[in-house]
């Protein structure tokens, strides 16, 4: 804008020096089909002087288009009507309109333009209002290329042209106030002042860098040339959003102080100081820079120290959001450093004297976390301490441990092995090398087994019926490899007095909002009294085997594997239990036994009991001992009176089965519907 005020006053002035060189005895028009001047081109232009009845001169100055190369304006209309007179100090005096079409913004789409050349001084003032917003500058007329600028109540998005040239950004909205000096010239335009921002916005194509409702104040430097725009900045910000990347930032309403110095070059930025301090929740030192699609290429901390819960509440909140970590509770403080490349990590370090953490949907907690670890992608880093004086997994919990770390060739190794109390029991971790840099590849592997851990705390803190027993198993290998953890070996649990074996499993996004879990379960002579016991079902005696293969949870929801259940080797089974099993395959009584008859009788002798299901999506394939036109044996009866339960229903709901099995196991009769 300043740009366009000089140049246009060159033009003016050759113009008024036909005028003024004798009295304006009639009209004088000039009209040209380009005019150019340095940093300003004119197409189809049109001026006319003539005498005002009022005194002075009547001047109108038209040009279908205007380029300003240095402040980015393209094809803009311009249009100039006013009068032109001497004050009494002797000063030429230009008062009338000046309307824009097409500027970034709207720029001056209808302002009142006050103009006035003292010869005396060897100055010009320009002053230019709209609506609220009012500009005024100061040239020297032997230099008209300088300016001193004073903007109130400038709407942001007349700076976009401008921001434009070197920056692939969008102003949204928002006011400043700035206090300036301006230099421009035909490769570009420098400037130094200091400003005050109400409620500015931006955003970019890509969506990831954004701000709305900013305010604040401060001082800049704004240098632009043929390798893009250097812009420093020194000042405060409070109120409002920022989006920089990964970093989300809810300003609080105090001043947090800022200072930056950047470089913007054919869309790239690059942020190469970045100093920001919130007092009572974040303070950094360090860089940032995105490429022309606003990709993040580095982010790179050098320092930072968080203080908890502010800092997440301001700053952490989204980006833990996109770890599936949501609300999050959080107390305490953390220090380190963070050296992000557009590849993935390439160093980080962090210690904490106290830090507890809460994921809100209770998949993660740790108390009293201290120390802290250092991680570099090259070379090696000192060894370091962490510890910790809770810990929780998936409502499981974890006692007090301390852990020794180092850092060699890009992988973080535990130095000894750790020790971790949990229910009763514990959990050994032997060895564990984590490769944080490799994205796809393996990037973790360790060694571990679970000794002594007890079934009844651990059913109770899952809120499952208490089981009797207790869990072990080595996992020689435990692997994450993309997003998944994938355990070789597998965990055994002691329980009812028999033997559960789980094998092959994996679970892919574990902290996401739809975990994946696979595996395989075997199941060894269970003592089917106790289990039938704990879950109210009705008593059955005998021993259990069986399988669950190809398991797949999502969200901690069956929507596959292959279930056989097979007690071979006789027992007997009550009334209830006979309706139970019964009702819950779909069936009914055979083998002549009539419904009268089965009253008088509280248990019954069995031979065999099988019961099999493939589910498959919503639909579970149901399966029993022998299959025949009237459906499949679930009940084989021994003696008399002779027992035999059939199913009739091959295809069952999945969720009217597991309806059928809550009511089962509650107690309550179970209803075909």
């Amino acid at each position: 804008m300043r740009s366009t005020s000089s140049h246009l006053l060159l033009c003016l002035l050759l113009l008024l020096g036909l005028g003024l060189a004798q009295p304006v005895q009639a009209d004088i028009t000039v009209v040209a089909k380009q005019l150019s001047l340095p940093g300003l081109s004119l197409q189809d232009l049109n001026a006319q002087l003539s005498e005002d009845p009022a005194g002075g001169l009547h001047l109108q100055l038209q040009a279908s288009q205007a380029d300003v190369a240095a402040v980015g304006w393209r094809h803009v209309g311009l249009r100039l009507d006013g009068r032109l007179q001497r004050d009494a100090q002797q000063r030429w005096v230009f008062d009338g309109r000046v309307q824009l079409r097409g500027a970034p913004g709207g720029a001056l789409g209808n302002a009142q333009l006050t103009w006035a050349v003292n010869p005396g001084s060897d100055t010009m003032q320009v002053e230019l209002r709209q609506d609220k917003a009012q500009a005024t500058a100061w040239l020297p007329l032997d230099q008209p290329s300088h300016a001193q600028v004073s903007l109130r109540q400038l709407p942001a998005g007349w700076l976009q042209g401008l921001l434009g040239t070197v920056w692939s950004g969008r102003l949204t909205g928002g006011r400043l106030d700035a206090d300036l000096a301006l230099d421009a010239s035909g490769t570009g335009v420098q400037s130094s002042g200091q400003f005050t921002l109400a409620g500015v916005g931006f955003d970019t194509p890509s969506g990831t860098l954004a701000g709305q409702g900013v305010g604040g104040k401060g001082r800049f430097g704004f240098d632009s040339g043929d390798d893009g725009a250097r812009i420093g900045l020194q000042g405060s910000l409070a109120g409002g959003e920022l989006l920089l990347g990964p970093l989300y930032a809810k300003l609080p309403a105090h001043p947090v102080q800022l200072d930056v110095n950047a470089h913007a070059r054919r869309g790239v930025l690059e942020l190469e100081r970045l100093r920001f301090d919130d007092a009572d929740a974040l303070q950094l030192d360090g860089a940032l820079a995105f490429d022309a699609k606003g990709n993040l290429q580095k982010l790179q901390l050098d320092r930072f120290h968080a203080s908890f819960p502010a800092a997440y509440q301001r700053y952490g909140q989204a980006w833990l959001a996109t770890l599936g970590l949501r609300d999050l509770r959080s107390s305490g403080h953390l220090s380190g450093s963070l050296d992000l490349g557009g590849n993935g990590l390439r160093a980080f370090a962090f210690d904490t004297e106290g830090l507890d953490l809460a994921d809100g949907d209770g998949r993660f907690a740790v108390s009293g976390l201290h120390g802290g670890l250092d991680w570099s992608a090259q070379g090696d880093r000192p060894a370091t301490t962490l510890g910790w004086q809770g810990l929780q997994f998936y409502r499981i919990p974890h006692g007090a441990a301390q852990s020794r770390w180092q850092s060699r060739g890009g992988t973080l190794a535990l130095q000894q092995p750790l020790v971790v109390p949990v229910l009763k029991g514990q959990l050994r971790l032997t060895s564990l090398d984590w490769r944080p840099a490799a994205a796809k590849g393996q990037r973790l592997a360790t060694s571990l087994t679970v000794t002594g851990v007890d079934m009844a705390s651990f059913s109770h803190a899952l809120g499952w019926p208490s089981f009797p027993g207790t869990l072990g198993g080595a996992i020689p290998s435990l692997r994450w490899v993309g997003d998944r953890f994938e355990l070789e070996g597998g965990l055994t649990v002691n329980v009812f007095d028999g033997f559960v074996d789980v094998t092959h499993l994996s679970l892919q996004q574990p902290f996401g909002n739809t975990p994946v879990l696979a595996g395989d379960i075997s199941l060894n002579q269970l003592d089917l009294g106790a289990i039938t016991s704990v879950f109210d079902f009705g008593s059955i005696t005998g021993r259990l085997d069986g399988s669950i293969d190809d398991l797949r949870l999502v969200n901690w929801s069956p929507v596959a594997f292959k279930a056989s259940l097979l007690a071979g080797g006789g027992g007997r089974i009550s009334q209830r239990a006979v309706n139970n099993l019964t009702t819950v395959g779909g069936g009914g009584l055979a083998g002549g036994l009539q419904g009268a008859m089965l009253k008088l009788f509280k248990t019954f002798a069995y031979k065999r009991i099988g019961l099999s299901c493939t589910l498959n999506g919503a639909v579970c394939q149901m399966g029993g001992l022998e299959s025949n036109e009237g459906g499949y044996t679930i009940v084989e009866g021994s003696g008399l009176p002779h027992l035999e339960v059939v199913g009739h229903q091959t295809r069952v709901d999945w969720p009217t089965l597991v309806r059928r099995l809550r009511e089962a196991v509650s107690g309550r009769a179970p209803v075909v519907r």
